[in-house]
């Protein structure tokens, strides 16, 4: 038997206890790796361990697929109404939001993100999008399509079937919810695997599908490291689509893993280095906040982070002090102290890696403005906001993504000379632009070779507005009606109800 994990919350934010389940999740229950085998989950903020869950393998991945197969076949997708597989999400996201705190405080100790930022968007938004795709699973359709009046031609749209999916470390709760709602409500079932970094609050919530009474098998947790359990699910034979997030390099191996196996369906959303576009009529103060929200929102860890801020020269002088003076009042800290906004990178080995790109600015000539150092001890994960000036287009601190708190401010002059350097990059991931002109706003908005583009603010998603990229920034798009279209395969009839073959 798989053991149960209860920690203790004594904080000035949260002070309750949690218990987690430390199995791998197949088939409704929580059951020990075949190898018996265990992951320390490590403590970000302090490198300690937080405790040990199962180390799942290709083998744990055949079990979890066979019993994905087996619920499909008999008490989900098409066996089950839309409606009732609307009512096991919607009860889903009740019982998530009636341990709302619980779960934020998982988060926070288990990724490193503050707990009021978990706490007031990242767990109310996991919990939305469960609901919003609730109420979409008994509304998806095809359409009847008039050929003529001897024929009657339809289509239908049919859960695709089994469904591997892999998700990263940075947001680890909405990352599972983003992925598991449409799939389920389409009538997919699922085997996922969450990173080995951060699998407690998927596995707190496989706690919580279980009492919602999703059947056996529709919902099944395999933790285990990239190249055994990831390499599983990309390659498996009776895996009908895979979708994963997470950096460019790894989407590569998982897309070449579906196609030389059974040519998956694949959907993927990966890296960025996305533009952030300040005009010399912009509201420097509101653009300072924003770029402030959009860099160093989770660290810098999210894959849009708003790392490349082109500033026009009238106002490049004042954007820069403000934007400096601004980053100096951020608290980095305790992922629950009182008034912390930025808490540690995940893990030694991510600390290293930005630390790495700090030096390669300096190295290449740039100058850091602000920060570039670590904060605090010097074995610990904390990065200080990072400012870079003086840069050239040539440099991996302007050409590649860094996942952390560094940014680049870089001056222009024209319209078209910043739309050329915006679109400079092999990612197009997400973009913005800050003006009051209508109509410069539109010009650049649709110019930029990016998925979403921001106008006056940044980092703002919504459940039902679809998210993805251009170019090296994936295939495919979460959120919205659109992430169902990757859900389903679409089914064309055509009926003879009068035509005879002479």
């Amino acid at each position: 038997m798989p053991a149960t994990f209860s920690h203790h919350f004594d904080t000035p934010l949260y002070n309750e206890k949690a218990t987690i389940q430390t199995g791998l999740f197949i088939n409704g229950v929580f059951v020990d790796g075949l190898n018996h085998s265990t992951i320390d989950v490590i403590n970000p903020s302090t490198g300690k361990t937080i405790t040990q869950v199962s180390e799942g393998t290709a083998k744990d991945v055949d079990r979890a697929v066979e019993a994905a197969r087996n619920a499909f076949n008999t008490s989900w997708g098409l066996k089950v109404p839309g409606a009732t597989r609307g009512q096991f999400l919607y009860k889903l996201a009740t019982l998530m939001e009636e341990s709302l705190d619980e779960i934020a405080a998982i988060e926070s100790l288990d990724n490193g993100t503050a707990f009021g930022v978990v706490k007031g968007w990242v767990v109310p938004f996991s919990i939305g999008l469960i609901r919003y795709y609730a109420g979409w699973a008994d509304k998806i359709s095809g359409q009847v399509i008039e050929t003529d009046e001897g024929r009657l031609t339809y289509t239908r749209h049919e859960p695709i079937g089994v469904v591997g999916q892999i998700i990263p470390w940075n947001a680890p709760l909405l990352m599972f919810a983003m992925k598991i709602a449409p799939a389920l409500a389409a009538g997919n079932t699922i085997v996922i695997k969450p990173s080995e970094l951060t699998p407690l609050s998927a596995l707190r919530v496989c706690s919580l599908v279980q009492e919602a009474g999703f059947p056996p098998g529709v919902l099944n947790v395999v933790v285990g490291y990239g190249n055994t359990v990831g390499s599983a699910i990309s390659s498996h034979m009776d895996i009908d689509k895979i979708a994963f997030t997470g950096s460019t390099l790894t989407g590569r191996k998982v897309m070449e893993a579906a196609s030389k196996s059974n040519l998956k369906n694949i959907t993927l959303e990966l890296g960025g280095k996305s533009p952030n576009i300040i005009f010399n009529d912009a509201d420097v103060d509101q653009a300072v906040n924003w770029a402030c929200h959009g860099i160093f929102f989770a660290q810098g860890q999210i894959c849009f982070a708003g790392s490349r801020i082109y500033v026009q020269s009238g106002i490049y002088d004042e954007f820069l002090a403000k934007f400096t003076a601004r980053s100096k009042m951020h608290k980095i800290g305790d992922p629950f102290g009182a008034d912390s906004y930025q808490g540690p990178q995940i893990s030694s080995t991510q600390t290293e890696r930005v630390m790495g790109y700090i030096k390669s600015g300096v190295d290449q000539g740039a100058k850091v403005h602000l920060g570039g150092q670590r904060h605090g001890e010097q074995n610990g994960n904390f990065i200080t906001p990072t400012i870079f000036t003086n840069t050239t287009p040539d440099m991996k601190i302007v050409q590649e993504e860094i996942f952390g708190p560094v940014s680049v401010v870089i001056k222009f002059e024209d319209q078209q000379d910043v739309i050329q350097q915006a679109n400079d990059t092999i990612y197009g991931l997400a973009a913005a632009v800050f003006t009051q002109n209508i109509t410069q706003a539109f010009e650049v908005g649709h110019a930029l070779k990016a998925g979403t583009v921001w106008v006056n603010c940044y980092n703002e998603v919504s459940a039902a507005v679809p998210f993805g990229g251009f170019k090296q920034s994936g295939i495919g798009r979460e959120y919205g009606s659109y992430a169902l279209e990757h859900y389903v395969n679409v089914k064309a009839m055509h009926i003879n109800i009068g035509h005879k073959m002479e």
